[in-house]
């Protein structure tokens, strides 16, 4: 595999000072960096039971349908609210200052569905733990969550205590 942290950007004090912002569009426009990230995040949940991969808007959706397609799965997304056509199901949680809501099509996870939710980065833990209980509301079983990127220093894992988690790169 190529050395994909060669091909992420670092964008010192983005958004704010202090902050060091792990840019993935520089991956994602090299054909070899995109091709290996998503080769090697299918490969990694080969062996992983699933039905359906479960994509986070927005940056999960890049990397969702194209997993869930090497692994001839089909997708499902959770957006911001208001973005979905039909029924929804929406779960609310925290952030740091404040909250946030995610929804779901309400028939997209049938009960007993092994879900294996992607996105690209996992920092505090909080959308991921959400999305987690988002899929057990339905009825779906949480195969693991992948990530393209972890943020050790974050300590986000802790939220997902309990689950099978794997990110492909660690900062």
């Amino acid at each position: 595999m190529i050395d994909l942290k060669a091909l992420i950007r670092e964008v010192p004090d983005f958004p704010k000072p202090g902050i060091n912002f792990y840019d993935i569009t520089t991956l994602l426009k090299d054909a070899n960096g995109l091709q290996s990230a998503i080769g090697a995040l299918a490969d990694h949940y080969r062996a992983v039971p699933c039905d359906v991969v479960l994509g986070v808007e927005a940056r999960g959706f890049i990397f969702a349908p194209a997993v869930a397609y090497a692994l001839g799965k089909g997708f499902v997304p959770v957006r911001k609210p208001k973005k979905l056509p039909a029924q929804t199901v929406r779960i609310e949680y925290d952030l740091e200052y404040g909250t946030d809501v995610l929804e779901i099509h309400a028939d997209a996870i049938q009960p007993g569905q092994r879900v294996l939710i992607l996105d690209d980065v996992l920092a505090t833990g909080g959308t991921a733990a959400a999305v987690a209980r988002l899929v057990e509301k339905l009825g779906g079983t949480v195969s693991s969550l992948g990530f393209l990127i972890e943020l050790d220093f974050l300590a986000g894992r802790k939220k997902l205590e309990g689950y099978d988690a794997f990110a492909l790169l660690h900062y």
